[in-house]
């Protein structure tokens, strides 16, 4: 038996973006002890700063891809291609957030910094190659997600929406802990890449199917898909909108990026049963996702929905257990998470304070108001319900390519029904915005000129990525090649 040798300086290198984000984060934290709450802009400034850097650090390659502490951590190009849309959508959110919260004196100076922890462990869940480090990833995220969406204390909807995700989150974390102890129970290892080797000897396999069927009902919580998608609606209406485009975006694709390294990185000899159930994971999200979307009035709640079919479209490429698959569903939670910024986007840079334009009926007459922007909205939609030639668009397609070519035909059938059901929805506001009336008065224009600029770049990267998207889906095949 060999002794592990300890790491080295050298060793660590893989992890310094990492490092340097926990490191700046816990910086900014006590610098935040010496500023009022005029000089808070300076604690958001540094945290963006902080964003840009580390971004930098992984597009660059500094500290080089590997493995640290013996496998626990995996730096390779999915982590790395994962990583610079996590770290691109967080700073996102932040430039949504400071005049949404400073307008509506929400803004306590851990704001950044809970952000900037939620986005370490994203981080660390896309690089997880150990259940240890998977728990510990999914943690980190789960418990600043929980203080951020109860950040409005004065506000019974959103406090209720806190205690519900945290009771909710905490089932799924035990859903998923149990699932891994079972799995550890079967194949005496906590690697992935062990439990991978050791899957194929394990005569009785009662004990690691068990352990697999756990595994995936705590990834569907975390991902959202139906039936376990009961937490989302409250959670994005209930939280801060900033708070919600947070947490609609990055986390679905740290949670995708978690779902293939403990599926097909440990459980890849046990391929054919948890194929089934994401298909029938899918199929179910796509159905009732879509058709309980319809009936809503309020947009963030109807946006909640329209994720569960999203997550369903997400599954579709996992559920082909392929690299064609895999680089599809990367493809499409990448595309999601843009998609997903600029529609809770919209409702930020429309809100007011005492104003929240958080009902479909907030949009009415908005051509008449703003043409500029009911145009930018209308992009939005367009690429949710997968109008050519916008981003979702091609993620549907590419999505639905890599079932069919799978063998799951009827799959891809449902999943094409489902689009055009999801279409009258997304479609809904765009009526709403063009041909109808004005209710109500004007809301008092906005005084900041950034969230409008920043919500008209992520509007139209919509349209933009959608002509030009070969580039990133070669990038997520190289991520699987």
């Amino acid at each position: 038996m060999t002794t592990p040798t300890l790491s080295t300086t050298a060793d660590l290198l893989p992890l310094l973006p990492e490092m340097v984000l926990v490191g700046g984060a816990f910086a900014l934290l006590i610098l935040d002890l010496f500023l009022d709450s005029q000089r808070r802009v300076v604690t958001h400034g540094l945290a963006l700063l902080l964003l840009g850097v580390v971004l930098a650090m992984i597009a660059l390659g500094v500290g080089g891809q590997g493995t640290v502490f013996h496998g626990m951590f995996v730096r390779d190009t999915l982590a790395d291609v994962s990583k610079v849309v996590i770290l691109a959508v967080s700073g996102l959110s932040l430039l949504y957030a400071w005049p949404y919260l400073r307008e509506r004196k929400l803004y306590p100076g851990e704001v950044p910094v809970l952000v900037l922890l939620a986005t370490a462990g994203m981080m660390m869940l896309v690089s997880a190659g150990n259940l240890v480090m998977v728990y510990l990833g999914l943690e980190l995220l789960a418990l600043c997600s929980y203080g951020l969406v109860a950040l409005n204390r004065d506000d019974g909807l959103s406090s209720e929406a806190a205690i519900k995700y945290i009771v909710l989150g905490s089932l799924a974390s035990g859903l998923l802990l149990y699932g891994m102890s079972l799995v550890y129970g079967a194949t005496g290892t906590l690697d992935l890449a062990g439990i991978h080797a050791a899957a194929p000897q394990v005569t009785d396999t009662t004990l690691l199917l068990t352990g697999m069927v756990f595994l995936i009902a705590g990834l569907a919580f975390k991902l959202g898909a139906a039936p376990f998608h009961m937490w989302l609606p409250d959670v994005y209406q209930g939280a801060p909108t900033p708070v919600t485009l947070f947490i609609s975006a990055g986390p679905k694709l740290a949670a995708f990026c978690m779902a293939y390294r403990l599926l097909e990185g440990a459980l890849g000899p046990m391929s054919a049963q948890w194929q089934l159930l994401l298909a029938g994971l899918a199929a179910v999200s796509l159905v009732i996702g879509n058709v309980i979307a319809i009936a809503q009035t309020n947009l963030k709640r109807m946006l909640a929905y329209s994720t569960v079919s999203h997550v369903g479209f997400l599954l579709l490429g996992l559920a082909g257990g392929d690299e064609r698959g895999y680089a599809a569903a990367l493809f499409y939670a990448i595309s999601y998470a843009i998609m997903s910024a600029a529609a809770f986007g919209a409702i930020v840079v429309l809100s007011r304070q005492g104003f929240e334009a958080d009902k479909i009926d907030d949009f009415k007459g908005l051509n008449a108001r703003n043409p500029w922007q009911a145009g930018l909205v209308m992009c939005v939609m367009a690429s949710l319900a997968g109008v050519p030639p916008f981003l979702g668009f091609w993620a549907k397609l590419v999505v639905l390519g890599a079932a069919v070519n799978a063998g799951l035909v009827w799959l891809a059938i449902l999943g094409v029904v489902c689009a055009v059901i999801g279409g009258f929805y997304y479609l809904r506001v765009i009526k709403v915005m063009y041909f109808d009336e004005p209710v109500g008065e004007l809301p008092p224009p906005r005084k900041d000129r950034v969230v409008p600029v920043v919500f008209g770049v992520n509007a139209l990267a919509l349209l933009v990525l959608g002509i030009f998207w070969n580039p990133i889906m070669a990038w997520c095949q190289l991520a699987f090649a």
